[in-house]
């Protein structure tokens, strides 16, 4: 990432109650290619969308939602920020195997995770 450049967007998430369905549906629309990977208890499948990476998950939503990950220098940061600008922190600054992440909810409703990548 550069500075003063817009921080872009590096992956989408499917959140949503039947994988399979969403899989077998997306695959068929969009061509897009799917593979399963393990995630602890949950269904995880990595989506090759092409131009972004992407990935559905299996969990309670109470409908199906895109979730948008945005890369940003500093999770922290980039959260704290997010918070002052009258976001709710739906998940505080996490560690994964390759990165940091965190999901708000912005002020109209909408959910957007910020991702930072690891070295």
């Amino acid at each position: 990432m550069h500075p003063g450049y817009p921080n872009p967007v590096v992956h989408l998430e499917l959140h949503t109650r039947d994988l399979g369905r969403a899989r077998s549906f997306y695959s068929e629309l969009c061509r897009w290619r799917a593979e399963e990977v393990g995630a602890g208890e949950c269904s995880y499948l990595c989506l090759d969308l092409g131009a972004i990476g992407g990935g559905a998950v299996e969990c309670g939503t109470p409908r199906p939602l895109w979730l948008p990950y945005v890369e940003v220098p500093e999770i922290t940061a980039a959260t704290e920020r997010a918070r002052r600008l009258g976001a709710s922190v739906l998940l505080a600054p996490r560690e994964g195997p390759s990165g940091w992440r965190s999901v708000v909810s912005v002020p109209d409703g909408a959910q957007v995770a910020m991702w930072e990548r690891k070295g």
